[in-house]
């Protein structure tokens, strides 16, 4: 996140077992890095309406959106199939493309997520989002043995929302997204 106080930086994990033992190994990973366990602040109250034109981002990026947290979300799948040593990841175990704005006042919007992709689709990406004032915040893997072989490249940019979701359709004309 380009600018966070305190600096803040994300380790992407996997693993295959028993559920208990991975939730385990991971409850001490997150007690190692001093991640608050409690309950949390409450999240923003959850409303229809945000300080955005979803109807013109639904539209721009070519899926409905939903709202969760005061952020507009969207979950764009690829077309193609992923496994992991053979055996299927679905969009929603961090295979689609993940876009959120977060309302900032005047039809402006924070953005952030990343765009799920391969590596003949990584250049025309890059392009386009620069293209479009988004800066590229990271390129990586998030697997080791999926197929086809898949980076993920996080972008962020605060603009009018609009403008930002017509570049953010660019960036995803040129990857292989299921059309609805």
């Amino acid at each position: 996140m380009i600018g966070a106080s305190p600096a803040t930086f994300y380790l992407h994990v996997h693993g295959h077992g028993d559920p208990i033992a991975l939730a385990t190994a991971i409850r001490a990973a997150l007690a190692e890095s001093k991640t608050p366990l409690g309950a949390g602040a409450p999240a923003p109250a959850q409303t229809a309406e945000l300080d955005l034109d979803t109807g013109a981002l639904d539209q721009a990026i070519g899926v409905k959106g939903k709202v969760d947290g005061g952020v507009y979300q969207f979950s764009v799948p690829r077309k193609d199939e992923i496994t992991e040593n053979g055996v299927p990841v679905p969009p929603a175990m961090g295979t689609a493309m993940v876009i959120n704005f977060q309302p900032t006042g005047g039809g402006k919007a924070v953005i952030t997520g990343d765009f799920v992709v391969t590596a003949p689709e990584v250049n025309p990406v890059l392009r386009a989002l620069r293209e479009n004032d988004i800066a590229v915040t990271a390129v990586h893997n998030h697997m080791l043995n999926e197929t086809p072989r898949l980076f993920f490249v996080h972008f962020w940019a605060n603009d009018d929302a609009t403008k930002l979701a017509n570049g953010l359709r660019v960036a995803l004309n040129t990857t292989a997204v299921a059309r609805s």
